[in-house]
């Protein structure tokens, strides 16, 4: 079993069914309502769980009923959220969604404590956690709190899995660190300042987040699977996953699912082909429930579905 450590967010997802996403100024009526623990982090942390690795997860909530519930929700996932911390001052992050009828959805998210997540509090975690075989991080803590980890697994050995949402640029210095790099199509674009809406355009991106400095690459295209890159510069070698056909019901978490099932089988000593193909699977069957940690699926689905 692999031990996977995440340094990320802990949300609460405010999730309202919508027939269309508002544009801006408008109003529309929407139909039903429900919260559901979320957070970029904590979904792969939850997904990575259930697809069979140890986990342990650096994050930070509020001293208040939302920080609660999240924590007693990733316990019983089996997470290890001894350094999870509560700040006494900030809330705990939010996340309001709203998904329209063909499953696409519109996110706002108000960090709160996930914000006050520092280097210092991921330095003394790493201290105490021991061996660690994959670090998992998004993007919805600070900059400087993401490359002191990343920092940290490249001393200590572990792998760093980057997912590089919510898009921003980021130091090449952060890149060079990141074995492996999960952007979305606008993630590579913000990345790599190159227009990324075609099958030619998403493979140029892809290598020039290699001449960035990562890695390997493994660009999720929603419904169109996943391209992977791997290898040198020079000679990459470039792998298109295709979509699974299955029935949209809600995106949301697809990507978490995809980095955390990623890590999980690399963890596992998968080759990055077959650990993306794994981990097409499951983004494919998170998407075929509501909610974002309620629609992660277990190690037997995965495997169910790519028999």
């Amino acid at each position: 079993m692999s031990h996977i450590v995440v340094v990320g967010s802990l949300n609460m997802d405010l999730v309202v069914e919508v027939p269309t996403i508002p544009r801006p100024g408008e109003t529309v009526l929407g139909k039903n309502f429900a919260t559901f623990p979320g957070g970029k982090g904590a979904n792969q942390a939850v997904a990575a769980a259930r697809l069979g690795a140890s986990v342990s997860l650096i994050g930070r909530v509020g001293a208040d009923s939302f920080g609660d519930q999240l924590l007693d929700s990733a316990r019983a996932e089996g997470i290890d959220v001894t350094h999870v911390g509560v700040d006494p001052e900030a809330a705990t992050g939010v996340a309001m969604i709203s998904v329209d009828a063909a499953g696409q959805n519109s996110i706002a998210v108000a960090s709160g404590a996930n914000y006050q997540l520092t280097a210092r509090h991921v330095r003394e975690a790493w201290g105490q956690i021991g061996h660690v075989d994959t670090l998992i991080m998004p993007l919805e803590t600070p900059l400087e709190t993401i490359t002191t980890a990343a920092g940290l697994a490249g001393e200590s050995g572990a792998r760093v899995v980057l997912n590089p949402a919510p898009a921003r640029p980021l130091p090449n210095d952060l890149l060079s660190l990141v074995d492996v790099l999960v952007p979305n199509e606008p993630e590579a674009a913000q990345l790599t300042g190159m227009p990324v809406t075609n099958e030619g355009e998403v493979s140029e991106a892809a290598r020039r987040l290699l001449e960035l400095g990562v890695g390997n690459v493994a660009l999720t295209l929603g419904d169109r699977g996943a391209l992977v890159l791997a290898g040198s510069q020079q000679t990459p070698t470039e792998l298109h996953l295709g979509p699974h056909q299955v029935n949209v019901v809600d995106t949301t978490a697809a990507g978490d699912a995809f980095v955390a099932a990623l890590a999980v089988a690399l963890g596992e000593g998968m080759p990055l082909a077959e650990a993306a193909s794994f981990a097409n699977a499951a983004g494919a069957l998170t998407v075929t429930k509501p909610g974002a940690q309620p629609s992660l699926p277990f190690r037997s689905e995965v495997e169910q579905l790519l028999s």
